[in-house]
């Protein structure tokens, strides 16, 4: 647990560090923009924190432990989530449930693209006590049979400290209403994005287990789209529908390595902050009305102080 909360905070210093440097520059190109009398630029930072569940795919583990002559696969598992969320989050700390965040930066004039760095703690479990189909060579004899899969048995399978999504995405926002001040705001936005896994590896295989860790387990990539509601300019929820599919390898077994693909789709309700970093921003500032409108189309702008 302490090497999985250091790398988080590692990678959200880096991350904030790399977007307060980008701010800087921002507004030093909006105050040049400025001098100039052109158009300035804009951006803005948001940060959001949810919670989340997953359906996944069925998908076969892949065993190799040479040592003790074994190649085989567990064929069509069906793996599920272990929310926590569900039973209270008053009563535990709020990195036990699944959760997820989001920091990302709009860059453009617009504020409808946007750089960000996804990352959803996801679980993964074989259920105690499920029978699984298994195949290949164990114990140097070929196999093919079906094994109750128990932690009674010296079994099991989790990735339950997190299958650990790391996405770095781009983010395409389409504005579908906002009021006049721009106090309210519903927005959708799409996503897509490739990023590493970093796994917690915990397993158990007829009596073996392994040493409990978490490793650069492969790579994986996702889609996702979520609706936005933005309150006060400031506050917003989220809900997000995502896909994303991974693919583990190398994860370390007694003795030998696992490998495994699965996809899978994700519900995500997440709260979250945006706040400008520039002036001059189309999501922060209140529309002019038509009479003011009207007057500066109207309004002389080098009256003559001589005519009458």
């Amino acid at each position: 647990m302490a090497l999985k909360n250091i790398s988080l905070q590692l990678v959200l210093v880096s991350f904030l560090f790399s977007a307060g440097t980008a701010s800087a520059q921002f507004r030093d190109e909006s105050n040049s923009n400025i001098a100039s009398g052109s158009k300035p630029k804009a951006g803005s930072l948001y940060g959001s924190w949810g919670y989340n569940q997953e359906t996944y795919t069925r998908s076969s583990i892949h065993i190799k432990q040479g040592a003790l002559g074994n190649d085989y696969e567990f064929v069509n598992v069906d793996g599920h989530d272990h929310e926590g969320w569900n039973n209270g989050i008053t009563n535990k700390a709020l990195t036990i449930p699944q959760y997820n965040y989001r920091l990302g930066y709009y860059f453009n004039k617009k504020q409808d693209l946007a750089i960000e760095l996804n990352f959803d703690h996801t679980k993964y479990i074989i259920v105690d006590g499920t029978t699984q189909h298994m195949k290949g060579t164990f114990n140097h004899r070929s196999v093919d049979s079906m094994v109750v899969f128990s932690q009674a048995n010296g079994d099991y399978y989790y990735l339950n400290n997190g299958a650990n999504f790391f996405l770095f995405n781009i983010v395409k926002r389409v504005g579908l209403h906002h009021s006049r001040n721009n106090n309210v705001r519903i927005d959708l936005t799409g996503k897509v994005g490739i990023g590493p896994v970093i796994p917690h590896v915990q397993n158990s295989l007829f009596g073996n287990a392994n040493d409990p860790h978490f490793q650069f387990g492969g790579w994986n990539t996702g889609i996702e789209l979520a609706l936005r509601a933005t309150f006060m300019r400031y506050a917003f929820i989220e809900l997000s529908q995502k896909l994303d599919y991974a693919r583990y390898s190398n994860l370390k077994l007694y003795d030998g390595t696992a490998k495994q693909n699965f996809g899978t789709y994700e519900t995500i309700l997440s709260i979250g902050a945006i706040i400008p970093t520039t002036k001059h921003n189309p999501m922060f500032e209140r529309e002019k009305s038509n009479d003011e409108l009207k007057y500066r189309i109207l309004a002389p702008t080098n009256p003559d102080p001589g005519s009458n």
